[in-house]
């Protein structure tokens, strides 16, 4: 392969059966006050059919080596975008199931920061009576920031919430959420690389633990499963500062959900539908 655009199409598959010990990581993580049941919650599928890369094989930021899997996009920082999902059908305990990633688009931008890829995959997880979920995930390769980047006044995220849960992040948190999910991205626990090699004020919150936050909300509150989830990730969350999350019902089978920043800022904005 001697494009990036040769990586379309390029496609992976994991299989593992579902085991109990992912579910009871995440729930101790999210302070559930019952065990996690043996049906695989929303957002509980981001800790199964996890890659184990070489240790020799990672980069500086802790990620694989580009080139593999993912095109080798020579752009210092990456981060989750956001995802489009759809549940077709529930995953469970004792299942043996299998993930099939596909890299689907590949599209580079120049954002007001520098260059930006998007990279879209697709990811179908399946278990022997079929279709589980299906998930297109946005990855976007970005350059470090410079003096003469410039700033824009942040999105501030809506004010007119019914549900108000106010999360206070910590690296113990982060760090037990890398560990469920094997993601070794220094961003969420090395702190002293955070602010130096990436100018972060603080540890970088998940951004699919945000997701998965929001996907816990809107079935509470709404009292019903999930039929898709959409979110999209704006600006970064750090351990420094409580976030907020937020929500309304938009009609029986949808609603909004939201995370807000501690300066108002709109960081994750979210829409579910209810089957």
């Amino acid at each position: 392969m001697n494009n990036i655009n040769d990586w379309v199409g390029n496609q992976i598959t994991h299989s593992e059966t579902i085991y109990q010990h992912q579910l009871d990581g995440v729930a101790a993580l999210l302070n559930e006050t019952v065990p996690a049941p043996g049906i695989v919650k929303p957002g509980g599928h981001w800790m199964y059919f996890l890659p184990a890369d070489a240790q020799n094989t990672l980069g500086p930021d802790g990620h694989a080596t580009k080139g593999g899997f993912l095109p080798p996009i020579e752009l210092p920082r990456r981060m989750w975008a956001g995802s489009r999902l759809s549940f077709h059908a529930p995953l469970c305990v004792g299942e043996k199931a299998e993930k099939t990633s596909t890299v689907k688009s590949i599209m580079p931008k120049e954002g007001r920061t520098g260059k930006l890829v998007f990279v879209t995959v697709e990811h179908e997880v399946k278990n022997e009576n079929g279709l589980c979920i299906v998930e297109e995930h946005d990855i976007v390769f970005r350059d470090a920031p410079t003096a003469d980047s410039g700033s824009k006044q942040p999105q501030l995220a809506p004010t007119d919430g019914d549900w108000d849960t106010v999360i206070e992040p910590d690296p113990v948190m982060l760090f037990r959420y890398s560990a469920v999910t094997y993601n070794s991205h220094r961003i969420h626990y090395d702190r002293e690389y955070c602010i130096a090699e990436e100018g972060y004020p603080g540890l970088v919150v998940h951004g699919p633990l945000l997701g998965t936050l929001l996907m816990r909300l809107a079935e509470e509150k709404m009292g019903r499963s999930l039929k898709t989830f959409t979110f999209r990730n704006f600006n970064p969350i750090f351990d420094i500062a409580p976030f907020t999350l937020s929500g309304k019902a938009e009609s029986e089978d949808k609603c909004t959900v939201w995370v807000a920043g501690p300066d108002g800022a709109l960081a994750v904005s979210a829409t579910a539908e209810f089957k």
